[in-house]
């Protein structure tokens, strides 16, 4: 039986690698930040009736060589899915460290242990955060770290998948490097971790928003996330490559519109005006981010993830959809 470390395991999509890699049949090793919080994977597992006798946990820290040789002995394959992402956080610190320090962690484990194949997940957020003056996007490119309208979260995306493909080019390890670049992950989750994107949804249907912005973002089902990084690891076509994963890229006030007609009536019907949204930014640091992007058109391709991985994902509306009956059912909206 081939055997799989997953890192990040409690999160919204390390949670969904390792329920699909169970019922596919492989062993996987799940790496936590604390025991305390193993029962919280057994748990949600068990709700999706998935057996847990080929899963083993271990804890691990990004900043610390402590307990990885446990976790990769005996696996052939590693999807390195753990990195800090909170919408409030803008520290640099919070962000960067582990991001770029955990990545290179992560892969010289994986060469010294002669994996195969390291899968890991990087963002759109490497590609398109720091606003160049484009309205069409692809693997190509590649956000400026040095540019000082770059999020923390970006930059760390940013610098943490550069180190990553400079470790493959300097060190030719025994191991191939697929890189997975979703955009905003939406969707079920397996867990009470919700997933930062579905936050947006969240508050939209609790009618915390009192209006959208006119705001353009690339939306995918974390299903669908977690079936790209699975079919990556076991082909060879995907070697060395990074691979944008969106299924479509919807305006802030057509996601509501999906909501609305959904049933979930506390959704805004009104588009909030860019200078509204640049007064209240002064007041709210999370939206200074968003400010510069109201009314920017920004398409992304995923051409390379339907040739590559036979990619044929959840349409966005529906996943939209799946999110927000599932914080209701969680009593969340």
């Amino acid at each position: 039986m081939k055997k799989v470390l997953v890192t990040g395991t409690t999160g919204f999509i390390g949670l969904h690698c390792v329920n699909q890699l169970l019922n596919k049949g492989f062993a996987v090793h799940g790496t936590l930040r604390s025991f305390d919080r193993k029962n919280e994977v057994m748990d949600a597992l068990a709700l999706q009736n998935t057996s847990t006798e080929n899963l083993s946990l271990f804890e691990t820290d990004l900043l610390d060589d402590k307990g990885w040789d446990e976790a990769i002995e005996g696996c052939e394959y590693v999807l390195h899915v753990a990195s800090p992402f909170v919408l409030s956080q803008e520290s640099e610190d919070f962000f960067i460290k582990p991001a770029v320090e955990g990545s290179l962690r992560v892969l010289s484990f994986a060469n010294k242990h002669h994996i195969k194949k390291v899968v890991l997940t990087s963002s759109f957020a490497a590609m398109g955060d720091t606003l160049e003056e484009k309205d069409s996007f692809d693997e190509t490119d590649w956000s400026d770290p040095n540019k000082k309208n770059i999020r923390a979260y970006g930059k760390s995306k940013t610098l943490a998948e550069k180190a990553a493909w400079d470790y493959v080019t300097s060190n030719t390890p025994s191991f191939s490097l697929t890189v997975i670049n979703p955009v905003a992950v939406t969707g079920p989750s397996l867990s009470k971790d919700m997933g930062t994107s579905n936050s947006i949804v969240r508050q939209m249907i609790n009618g915390q928003i009192p209006a959208t912005s006119k705001v353009h973002f690339g939306y995918v089902d974390v299903r669908d996330v977690a079936t790209a990084h699975i079919t990556a690891m076991l082909s060879n076509q995907t070697d060395g490559e990074r691979i944008i994963v969106s299924e479509k890229t919807l305006w802030m006030d057509e996601v509501a519109t999906i909501l609305r007609n959904a049933g979930f009536d506390k959704t805004p019907s009104k588009v909030m005006p860019k200078w509204v949204m640049q007064i209240m930014s002064i007041f709210k640091k999370d939206l200074k981010f968003i400010v510069p992007l109201i009314n920017k058109r920004r398409d992304i391709t995923s051409t390379k993830a339907k040739d590559l991985l036979n990619w044929e994902p959840i349409s966005a509306e529906q996943s939209i959809i799946d999110t927000a009956k599932q914080l209701q059912d969680y009593n969340l909206a």
